[in-house]
Formats: C-alpha cells, sequence, structure tokens
C-alpha cells in the first residue's frame, strides 16, 4: 500500500488574524481559495450545514508539500480547543526572525520554541535554515490514550509505515521523504471539542474501498463511507473518512483526482481578499 500524506484541516473563526499568521509569521503562500453555498457530504467544514470558506496555505504545490487546509463557517465566531491536536513541527530559523520582527510571542516548551496560530494552534520551529530542496514540515502531532492500539490502527489497518517508536510516542508515514505524523501518549481522556481537527493522505482512488473494507471488518468506525464529492469547475474527488480508536478524524481520497483538483491558482490570494473585505463589511454594518 502506497499513499500520501496532504494536509490538516484547522477550523478558524477570524480569516483575517489566521491569514495575516500564516503568511507573515510562517511565510507560507496561499495556494487556492473556494467557498461553497452549503455544508460538505463528508463534514468537510465540521457538523455545520451553512456557507464556509477552504482556503490551502503552505510552502509549495500541494503536489509534493504537506499544507494546511483552513475551514471557515461564515455562522461560527468561535471554537473551543480540545487536546486532541498538539502540535506541528517545522524548520525554520525564518519564523522565529518572523515572530521576533511581528513582535509574535514565541514560548518554550522542551526548550523548543513555538509559535501559536489563531485558535490556539501550535506550530514547533527548530531552528535550523528552512529546507530548499523537501518539504519544511517535519510531523503532525496528535494524541493517544493507547499507542498499542494507535499503532495497530494505523499501521495494520491504514497502511502506514512506522519509523520511529518509544513508549511515549510513534512515527509513522507513507514514505521517508514526507512530513509524519506522530502519535504522543497522554495520561488523560481525549477531548476533541468542537475545534477538533482531519488529516488527509491520498492513495490510489481505486484502493478507497478496500481500505474502508479493511477497517469495517475489523470493527473500525467509518465515519463517511466512499463517497465522490464535486468541487465546481474542478475535479471530483473519491473519498472515504475514518476514525481511529481515539476518533481522530482520517480522510482518504484518490490521488490522481486529487492532483487535478489541488492545483495551483494564482487568483486565490486575490479571491480570498474579495471575500474576507466583504465579510469584515458586513460585520461593521450589523
Amino acid at each position: 500500500m502506497t499513499g500520501r500524506a496532504l494536509h490538516f484541516v484547522f477550523k478558524v473563526a477570524d480569516r483575517t488574524k489566521t491569514i495575516k499568521f500564516y503568511k507573515e509569521v510562517l511565510g507560507m503562500s496561499i495556494l487556492r481559495h473556494e467557498e461553497f453555498t452549503q455544508g460538505c457530504e463528508a463534514a468537510c467544514n465540521g457538523p455545520y450545514d451553512n456557507r464556509w470558506s477552504k482556503t490551502m496555505v503552505g510552502y509549495g504545490p500541494e503536489n509534493n508539500h504537506f499544507v494546511i487546509e483552513l475551514t471557515y463557517n461564515y455562522s461560527v465566531e468561535n471554537y473551543k480547543l480540545g487536546n486532541d491536536f498538539l502540535g506541528i513541527t517545522l524548520k525554520s530559523s525564518a519564523v522565529l526572525e518572523n515572530a521576533k520582527n511581528l513582535d509574535w510571542p514565541i514560548g518554550f516548551e522542551e526548550n523548543v520554541p513555538y509559535v501559536t496560530a489563531p485558535g490556539g494552534y501550535k506550530f514547533y520551529v527548530l531552528d535550523e535554515p528552512q529546507p530548499l530542496d523537501k518539504d519544511p514540515i517535519v510531523n503532525i502531532i496528535l494524541s493517544s490514550t493507547n499507542l498499542q492500539k494507535s499503532v495497530k490502527f494505523w499501521n495494520e489497518i491504514l497502511g502506514l509505515n512506522i519509523f520511529n517508536q518509544s513508549s511515549s510516542y510513534a512515527e509513522l508515514g507513507f514514505g521517508d521523504e514526507q512530513a509524519k505524523l506522530q502519535l504522543k501518549a497522554i495520561k488523560e481522556p481525549i477531548n476533541h471539542e468542537t475545534a477538533y481537527g482531519r488529516i488527509a493522505f491520498s492513495v490510489l482512488t481505486t484502493d478507497l474501498k478496500r481500505y474502508q473494507e479493511n477497517a469495517q471488518n475489523n470493527q473500525y468506525k467509518i465515519l463517511t463511507p466512499f463517497v465522490t464529492l464535486d468541487t465546481p469547475g474542478k475535479a471530483s474527488v473519491s473519498v472515504v473518512i475514518f476514525a481511529d480508536p481515539d476518533d481522530h478524524e482520517i480522510c482518504f481520497v484518490g490521488d490522481k483526482e486529487f492532483r487535478e483538483l489541488s492545483q495551483f491558482d494564482p487568483e486565490a490570494e486575490k479571491c480570498l481578499n474579495k471575500y474576507i473585505a466583504k465579510d469584515e463589511a458586513r460585520k461593521l454594518n450589523k
């Protein structure tokens, strides 16, 4: 089984502050932006049936970089953060310089500096030159209440390889050069709250139903069975949404169609700014 790490989905309540952070502090670019008039059949925007938007940001094309999906629900003004998402690690001394220049707070955890995005999402920063020949994103850290059960699901059911493992964490992924998933043991129940996210991978479209059957046959949850989602004017993509033993949401998408859907849009930032301006004007006129 082969696959590719794609992105992590964050729900954001303030697009203006959020975009400033990802562009000016992390130094990411706007890759594409899409607006939707109603909720997603695969709950891409959470359990909301309303107007919403999706903005993809990252250090390079989605074809070969792990990126961030920023989901904005027009009717939701705040989200509560749980202990399910623990952070994302990246290599970039420039991030720390950007934060200092913008007076953006820099925290430390076990001597590792981090910056926090609006909404409370942490980005741990390895103080090294940002690599030019590979993705700066190192890993995505999610909590686990039972590493043995978690690793069994991610490795045996979803097919991710185990790269590192100890009594306190496990690091898995589809490829050595890709961003890894790090599962970190915590000694308390996991609370996903309303800000819960979702990690996405692509696999062969023809393998999606096999992954679904494998999970079902082993009594794991399928949150959204195989479905094909349409994006107006773009490729239709088939997906299956899983839940791991700690109810972390995982999206598997068909790789070929997703590559077509996720092409860089040079008009994305202009489009996003237009909708942000409209939204800010609407708030002022309330």
